[in-house]
C-alpha cells in the first residue's frame, strides 16, 4: 500500500514540476524581448514614444514657437484663393438667383403683413448682398481683404486650440530636463536651474537618463498633435534646427510616472530572470525523475488500462480539450505574471490559472503518450472508430442533414428564379460581411469558416451552376432561332431553369414536328398538282383527240357514233372530277349547308348497297354484311351520309383484290353508331393512312382506275361536318374504314 501511494505522490510531484517548468519557460520566452533584451526601462518602446512626444511639444511651444502676429505677417492671397472665394457658391448668376430666392419669401411675408418698413429693409439687405457678390466678380482687389480676413480668422482659431493644448507641454516640462542650442544663432533654450551647467548636469550623477537629441522637423511634430488642420501660413515659416539633450533628473519624486515605471521594470526583469532559471531547473529535474522512476511507469500503465476502455474518438476529444484548456490557462498565467507587481489581485489569478494549467497539461501529456501508441496501428484505429460515439453520432447527423438538405433544397428550388438569385447573392454577401467579425476576436474565425463552408461555398457552386445552365439555355435558344434542332437539353435539377429546359425541349419537338409537317405538306402539294394535272388532262385529251377525229369526212356513221359516245363518257368524267373538286373545296372552307334530320342509318346503308347490287353481283367479291335489323337513328343530312356510303362502296369495288371478301357492319356502342368497311386492297398500301384523306390521293399509285381520288376526302369532310369521326386503318393490304356518329333517341 505504501508503494502504491508513493507512486501516486511521485507522479503528482513530477507533473507539478513539469507544469511549473513549461509554463514558466513559456512566459519568460514571451517577455524576453521586453525585459531581457533591454538594459533598462528607458530603452522600452513605451518610454521612447513618450520622449518623442515631449520633444514635439518642446519644438512647437518653445524652440520653434511662431507667434500669431508672425503667422499673420505670412498671409498671402494667391489667384487660386481669390477664385476659390469668388466661385465658392457657384457662378455669378447662380449666386444672385439664390439670394433672390432667399429674400423673396421674407419680402412677401412682410408685404402681406402690411409691414412696408420691414419689406424695404429686406430689399435693401438683398440688394447689398447682390452688389457685394457682383463686385467679387468684377475686382480682385475687392476680394483680397475678404480672403485675408478669412485666413486671419482661421489662424486665430488654430492658435486658440494650440493654447488650450499647451498645458500638456507644461506638465511634461516639469518631468523632463532639457537643454537645446540653435545651430544658426547659438541661442539656448533650457529649464535648468540658474546655477547648473549642461556639462556638469547631464551625467549619471544627476540624472537617471539623458540622451542627445536633434529637433527641427516641425511639420511632423504638428501633425502628431490633435490641433486640427495646419494653416499654410505656418508651413511657410523658415524653422531652425536645434541640438541638445533631454534627461530625467534624479531629484524627481518616487511618485513620478517614469520613476515608478523604471522601478517596476527593474523588479519585473528580476522576477522573469528568476522565473526562467527556476523553470529550466525544475523542468530538467522532472524529466530526469520520470526517466529514472519505475514506480511512475507502473502507475501510468495502470491508468492506461482504464483509459483504453474509452472509445477512440472520446479519447481524442478529451486530449484536444485538455490541450485547449492548457493553452487558455497559459494565456492567463502569461497575463497575470506580467502585472503581478501592480496588484495583489493578479496573484490570486496566477494561482488559479496555474492550477488549471497543471490539471489540463498533465491530462494532455498523459493522454498524448497513450494515444501515440494507438495511432501507430491504423487497423486498430478503424475498428475503434466504428465502435465510437462520434461514428454513431455522425451517422445520425448524416441522415438528418441529408433529409434537411433535401427539405431546404426543395423549398429553395420551389422559389422563382429571381428569388433564388437574390438568396444566393444575399448569402454570399452576408458571409463576406461576417468576415469582419474576425477583427473582434480570433475565435470568430471558426464560426466564419463554418459559415463559409456551409453557406457561401455551396451558394457559389449553385450560382455558377445556374449561370452555366443559363448559358446552355441561351445557346440552345440561339440554335433553335437558326433552325438547328440538335438534341434535347437535359437539366436534372427541379428548378425554374429545368422547367425552362423542358419547355425549350417541347418547343424543339413542336418545331421538329412543324418542319416534318411542312415537308410533308410540300410533298403532298407537289403530288396534288401532279395528280390534278394528270386526272384532268386524261379525259380532256381524249375529248380533244376524238373531236379532231370527228372532223374527218371519211368516218362511217358507226365510227362517228362510237366517237361521240367516248366524248360523252370523258365529258361526264371531267364534269364529275370538277364537281367533286368544287364540293371538297366547299366542305374544306365550311360553306356547305347541311339539312339535318332524324334519319335511319340502317336504311341509308342498305340503300347505298342496293345501288351497287348489279356491280356486286358481276364482281367476284364476296360481301359479308353484319347490319342490325332494328333502326339506328342519328341527326344527319341523309343525302350527304348516303354519299359517304356510296363513295366507300365504290372504292371497295374499284380497289379490292379479286376473289377476296368484303365486310360491312353497323353496330351500336353506348350512345354511338359505328359503321365499319373492310376489304383487301389489290394495290400495295405504302402510304400512311392519314395521307389517303388527301385530295387526289389513291391507293392506285399508277392511276389506271377511273376514280377521282376525292372520295375519301369528301367522305371525311362530310363526317366531320356531322361532328363524327372517320378513321382509316391499314395493316399490310387490309384496308379498314370506321365511321362513328352520335345516335339520337327514338
Amino acid at each position: 500500500m505504501a508503494t502504491k501511494w508513493k507512486g501516486k505522490f511521485l507522479i503528482f510531484i513530477c507533473s507539478m514540476l513539469l507544469a511549473y517548468g513549461t509554463s514558466g519557460l513559456f512566459t519568460a520566452i514571451l517577455y524576453s524581448n521586453e525585459f531581457f533584451h533591454k538594459d533598462n526601462y528607458f530603452q522600452t518602446d513605451e518610454f521612447q514614444m513618450n520622449l518623442g512626444q515631449f520633444a514635439a511639444l518642446l519644438n512647437i511651444y518653445e524652440l520653434n514657437n511662431v507667434t500669431l502676429e508672425e503667422a499673420k505677417e505670412n498671409i498671402m492671397v494667391s489667384k487660386e484663393d481669390i477664385e476659390e472665394h469668388r466661385y465658392r457658391y457657384g457662378e455669378l448668376q447662380e449666386q444672385i438667383d439664390n439670394i433672390m430666392m432667399q429674400y423673396e419669401e421674407r419680402v412677401q411675408t412682410a408685404l402681406n403683413s402690411n409691414n412696408q418698413k420691414a419689406a424695404d429693409a429686406y430689399i435693401e439687405e438683398r440688394d447689398n448682398k447682390i452688389e457685394d457678390i457682383t463686385q467679387n466678380f468684377e475686382s480682385d482687389e475687392y476680394v483680397i481683404p475678404k480672403v485675408k480676413a478669412e485666413k486671419q480668422a482661421k489662424l486665430e482659431e488654430f492658435y486658440q486650440e494650440k493654447e488650450r493644448f499647451k498645458e500638456h507641454f507644461t506638465d511634461s516640462a516639469k518631468t523632463f530636463t532639457y537643454y537645446f542650442e540653435n545651430t544658426v544663432t547659438g541661442k539656448t533654450y533650457t529649464n535648468l536651474e540658474a546655477d547648473a551647467t549642461a556639462d556638469t548636469y547631464f551625467t549619471s550623477e544627476h540624472t537617471y537618463f539623458f540622451t542627445d537629441y536633434t529637433i527641427g522637423d516641425v511639420m511632423s511634430d504638428f501633425y502628431m498633435l490633435p490641433l486640427g488642420e495646419l494653416p499654410r501660413e505656418l508651413e511657410k515659416v523658415d524653422y531652425s534646427e536645434f541640438n541638445g539633450k533631454i534627461a530625467l533628473a534624479r531629484s524627481l519624486p518616487e511618485q513620478n510616472q517614469y520613476i515608478y515605471e523604471m522601478h517596476k521594470f527593474e523588479d519585473t526583469q528580476k522576477l522573469f530572470i528568476l522565473l526562467a532559471v527556476t523553470s529550466l531547473i525544475l523542468l530538467i529535474l522532472s524529466i530526469v525523475i520520470i526517466r529514472k522512476s519505475k514506480l511512475i511507469t507502473a502507475e501510468i500503465h495502470q491508468i492506461k488500462h482504464y483509459y483504453e476502455k474509452l472509445p477512440i474518438d472520446t479519447r481524442v476529444i478529451l486530449c484536444i480539450l485538455a490541450f485547449i484548456g492548457a493553452f487558455m490557462s497559459l494565456d492567463f498565467i502569461h497575463h497575470s505574471t506580467r502585472y503581478l507587481l501592480d496588484d495583489s489581485y493578479f496573484l490570486n489569478e496566477l494561482i488559479v490559472s496555474f492550477l488549471g494549467y497543471y490539471i489540463c497539461f498533465s491530462l494532455a501529456i498523459i493522454q498524448s503518450v497513450f494515444l501515440f501508441g494507438v495511432l501507430t496501428d491504423p487497423a486498430a484505429i478503424a475498428d475503434d472508430w466504428k465502435n465510437g460515439i462520434s461514428y454513431r453520432l455522425l451517422s445520425v447527423c448524416r441522415r438528418w442533414f441529408k433529409n434537411l438538405r433535401g427539405d431546404i433544397k426543395g423549398a429553395f428550388l420551389d422559389q422563382p428564379l429571381g428569388t433564388q438569385v437574390m438568396l444566393l447573392l444575399g448569402s454570399i454577401f452576408f458571409t463576406g460581411l461576417c468576415g469582419f467579425t474576425m477583427m473582434i476576436h480570433p475565435l470568430f474565425i471558426v464560426i466564419y469558416l463554418l459559415l463559409l463552408g456551409v453557406v457561401c461555398i455551396p451558394a457559389i457552386i449553385l450560382f455558377v451552376r445556374n449561370v452555366g445552365t443559363l448559358q446552355q439555355l441561351a445557346k440552345k435558344t440561339n440554335e433553335l432561332a437558326q433552325g438547328k434542332l440538335g438534341e434535347d437539353l437535359h437539366i436534372p435539377e427541379q428548378t425554374d431553369l429545368a422547367n425552362m429546359a423542358k419547355d425549350l425541349n417541347a418547343l424543339r419537338q413542336i418545331v421538329k414536328a412543324s418542319q416534318k409537317e411542312q415537308a410533308k405538306s410540300e410533298r403532298l402539294k407537289t403530288e396534288l398538282i401532279t395528280n390534278v394535272s394528270h386526272d384532268l388532262r386524261t379525259p380532256l385529251t381524249s375529248i380533244i383527240n376524238y373531236t379532231e377525229l370527228l372532223k374527218s369526212q371519211q368516218l362511217t356513221d358507226q365510227e362517228r357514233a362510237s366517237y361521240l359516245d367516248i366524248i360523252d363518257q370523258k365529258s361526264n368524267r371531267l364534269k364529275g372530277l370538277i364537281e367533286d373538286l368544287f364540293e371538297v373545296s366547299k366542305m374544306a372552307s365550311g360553306n356547305v349547308e347541311l339539312s339535318k334530320e332524324k334519319g335511319d342509318l340502317v336504311q341509308l346503308l342498305h340503300q347505298a348497297i342496293a345501288e351497287y347490287d348489279t356491280d356486286i353481283q358481276n364482281s367476284n367479291l364476296q360481301f359479308r354484311l353484319s347490319i342490325m335489323e332494328s333502326p339506328v337513328f342519328a341527326l344527319v343530312d341523309g343525302q350527304k351520309v348516303w354519299r359517304v356510303f356510296d363513295n366507300l362502296i365504290s372504292n371497295i369495288l374499284k380497289y379490292s383484290l379479286e376473289h377476296s371478301r368484303v365486310y360491312i357492319s353497323l353496330l351500336e356502342e353506348n350512345d354511338q353508331a359505328k359503321i365499319i368497311f373492310k376489304n383487301i386492297s389489290k394495290y400495295e398500301l405504302n402510304d400512311e393512312s392519314e395521307e389517303l384523306f388527301e385530295r387526289f390521293k389513291r391507293g392506285d399509285t399508277s392511276r389506271h382506275t377511273e376514280g377521282s381520288g376525292l372520295g375519301l376526302a369528301i367522305a371525311k369532310s362530310i363526317i366531320d361536318l356531322h361532328d363524327g369521326e372517320l378513321v382509316i386503318d391499314t395493316d399490310g393490304d387490309l384496308f379498314k374504314v370506321s365511321i362513328v356518329l352520335q345516335k339520337v333517341n327514338i
